[in-house]
């Protein structure tokens, strides 16, 4: 799943996955670190990109998109265009319509959701957020 050059740390990326969520993302930070690399994955139609450089969210503009938060809560959703955002804080598993599993995004991700896409939202620590819709 993930894009990386080394499989060694991909490995590592998918045997972290399998620890609880507090766990995962700490030890994701440390592997992030170690490799230096944006890593992207895309699960069920949803693009992560982790580890990216700050020069990346300055060339999309991301700090002058809006903002938009929401507290631990659950519910349903459909992009209409496509969304970008990039999570300052929070902890989501997003449920794609018609998937048997979620995709799990956290503060510091930058995510694409694509137009038509509906799903469930499930917050599990309160979300802040920079997006932009196309």
């Amino acid at each position: 799943m993930a894009c990386v050059n080394s499989s060694s740390v991909s490995y590592s990326l998918y045997n972290l996955r399998t620890k609880s969520s507090t766990l995962t993302r700490r030890r994701r930070l440390v592997v992030r670190a170690e490799t230096g690399m944006s890593t992207t994955i895309e699960k069920l139609g949803i693009k992560i990109q982790r580890n990216h450089p700050e020069s990346t969210l300055s060339q999309l503009g991301v700090r002058k998109w809006p903002k938009w938060g929401c507290p631990p809560s659950k519910f349903p959703w459909t992009y209409d265009a496509k969304e970008t955002c990039f999570l300052l804080e929070g902890e989501v598993k997003v449920y794609p319509d018609g998937a048997n599993e979620g995709v799990e995004i956290a503060a510091g991700d930058l995510v694409v959701f694509p137009k038509g896409m509906s799903c469930t939202w499930d917050v599990s620590v309160g979300v802040d957020k920079h997006y932009n819709f196309e």
